[in-house]
C-alpha cells in the first residue's frame, strides 16, 4: 500500500516510523528539509521535501497512485487544502488533522467529505476523550470498548492484593471463564501469554470481557471504583483546554499555568472553569490550591518529564487518581512502572485511527486501539478468509497475534481453542506491533 503522509511534525514522524514497521511504501514529506533530516535511516521510509500547496510537488510524489494521503501539519486549513488536492489528483483516501471542533459536526463533516477530505483527526479531542474514560473507569490502566461496548478492554495493574498473583493462567482460581488475558505488560515488554504464563506484582494485565462481567475482573484483581468530582490541571495545553470545553459540566475543573496571558484567555474561554496563574511544580503553589481535595490530577505540559514528576508529588498528597501525557515514547515504560496512574498520548491515539483506516474497517462498527507496542483490532470476517478455514486450535496462528473475543449477530463471547470463526463476525485480534500485515491475511 502507498501512503503519502505530510508533515514531518511529532504526529507525522511518529506515524511513519510505525507505519514503516508494516512493510507499507512510506513516504513522509515536509516543506522543512531540517525536519526530515531527523529521520534514522534505519525505518523503510522515503523522504521528500516540497509543499503540499504545490500540485507540482504532489504529482511529483506520486499522490496520484496514492492508497492513502495523511495530511498532519500543525495547519488545518493546510491539511484540508491539501487533501482536496489529493484527492482531485487520484488519491483513494484522505485523512487531515484538524484542531477546530466544528469541524466534527456531522453536517460539516460532510462538507469536508465533498471537498475531499474523508477522515478528521483532532489528536486533542482523541486525548480529552482519554482522559475522561480514564476518570470514569478510575480502578483501570486502559479502558476501549469495541461494538457499540458489547465488549471491552481492560488493562488493570496487578498489585499485591489480586486473586491472580503467581498463578498460571491455567490455573486462575475462578469459576467461570467470564474474561480472556489478551496480554501482559511487564517492564518494557509485552506479553502474548499461554496457559503457563503467570501474572507477577505490577503487571499490567489486558482483559477482554463483557460488560456484564466487568464487576467480575475488578473484583478478581482487587480493585475498587471511587467517584470523581474534582479535578486539578498542570498546564494549559490544547488538550486541557479541550477537556474542559467538553467535560466543565462533569467535574469541577481548575486549570493552573505559569503564562498570564494564557490564563487571561483561559478565563474568557472557560467561564465554568477556576483559573489560577501559578506553578504548579512548585510544592507551597500545591499547598495553597487545596490539591488533597482534589479526586483527580492531570499533569498536561509540553514537558513528559515535569508531568511524570509532578504525578508522582500528587501521589504523595494523596490524590487518589493521577494522569499524565507522556509524548516523549520514550518514557511511556517508566511512567507505566512509576506509580503514577495513567498515560495519555495523543500520537499513539491518531495512529489508532490511522491503523483503523489503513485495515479499511468500516468508520461506524469497528475500533482500532494502538498502545505503547502492541494493537487491538476489531476486523470484520470476509467470507472465504483463511481465519475461518478450522477451530482456533487448529489454525496455527503466527507469533504475537491471539484472538481474544467476537461478535456474531450482536452476540458476543469470549474465543478459545474450539471457536470456530464464521464470515461476518467481527474478530478482537491482540497481536504485537509490527504484525498488520499477518493480521491482513487472515481476514482478507
Amino acid at each position: 500500500m502507498k501512503i503519502i503522509i505530510a508533515g514531518a511534525g511529532e504526529v507525522g514522524t511518529h506515524l511513519a516510523k510505525m507505519l514503516s514497521k508494516e512493510n507499507q511504501d512510506i513516504t513522509l514529506m515536509d516543506s522543512d528539509q531540517t525536519k526530515l533530516n531527523v529521520i534514522d535511516s534505519n525505518y523503510n521510509l522515503m523522504t521528500w521535501n516540497g509543499s503540499t500547496s504545490s500540485l507540482e510537488v504532489m504529482r511529483e510524489v506520486g499522490v496520484k497512485d496514492a492508497d492513502l494521503f495523511i495530511a498532519v501539519t500543525p495547519f488545518e486549513t493546510r491539511n484540508i487544502a491539501s487533501c482536496a488536492i489529493a484527492k482531485r489528483l487520484g488519491a483513494t483516501k484522505t485523512v487531515a488533522r484538524i484542531d477546530n471542533s466544528e469541524f466534527l459536526v456531522p453536517e460539516n463533516k460532510q462538507v469536508l467529505r465533498e471537498i475531499g477530505a474523508d477522515f478528521l483527526i483532532y489528536p486533542e479531542h482523541l486525548a480529552a476523550n482519554d482522559i475522561a474514560l480514564s476518570l470514569e473507569h478510575n480502578w483501570t490502566r486502559y479502558w476501549g470498548e469495541l461494538h457499540d461496548g458489547k465488549l471491552l478492554l481492560v488493562g488493570v495493574k496487578i498489585r499485591t492484593n489480586s486473586v491472580l498473583l503467581n498463578v498460571k493462567l491455567k490455573d486462575m482460581p475462578v469459576e467461570a471463564r467470564d474474561f480472556h488475558i489478551a496480554a501482559i505488560k511487564r517492564d518494557n515488554e509485552t506479553i502474548i501469554p499461554n496457559g503457563n504464563d503467570e501474572i507477577l506484582p505490577d503487571d499490567i494485565v489486558y482483559f477482554i470481557t463483557t460488560r456484564q462481567h466487568i464487576q467480575h475482573v475488578r473484583e478478581i484483581c482487587g480493585k475498587t471504583k471511587r467517584v470523581i468530582k474534582k479535578a486539578l490541571i498542570m498546564g494549559g495545553s490544547r488538550i486541557a483546554r479541550r477537556f474542559a470545553q467538553l467535560y466543565s459540566d462533569k467535574f469541577h475543573i481548575k486549570i493552573m499555568d505559569t503564562d498570564m496571558s494564557l490564563c487571561e484567555e483561559m478565563a474568557t474561554e472557560l467561564p465554568d472553569c477556576e483559573i489560577v496563574c501559578g506553578d504548579g511544580r512548585d510544592i507551597e503553589v500545591l499547598r495553597e490550591n487545596n490539591i488533597y481535595q482534589y479526586d483527580a490530577f492531570l499533569a498536561l505540559t509540553a514537558s513528559s518529564e515535569t508531568n511524570i514528576l509532578t504525578c508522582l508529588t500528587a501521589k504523595d498528597f494523596g490524590v487518589p487518581k493521577t494522569i499524565a501525557e507522556v509524548e516523549n515514547l520514550q518514557f511511556l515504560g517508566l511512567a507505566e512502572n512509576l506509580n503514577i496512574g495513567n498515560t495519555v498520548n495523543k500520537k499513539l491515539l491518531a495512529s489508532a485511527r490511522i491503523y483503523k483506516i489503513l485495515l479499511d474497517a468500516d468508520e461506524n462498527d469497528s475500533r482500532f486501539y494502538a498502545l505503547s507496542d502492541a494493537e487491538v483490532a476489531e476486523i470484520p470476517v470476509k467470507a472465504g478468509a483463511k481465519i475461518t478455514k478450522a477451530p482456533v486450535k487448529d489454525l496455527h496462528l503466527p507469533f504475537g497475534m491471539t484472538l481474544a473475543g467476537l461478535v456474531r449477530n450482536d452476540d458476543v463471547m469470549l474465543v478459545n481453542g474450539n471457536t470456530q470463526i464464521e464470515p461476518g463476525d467481527y474478530v478482537v485480534v491482540f497481536s504485537l506491533m509490527g504484525t498488520i500485515e499477518k493480521i491482513e491475511k487472515w481476514f482478507n
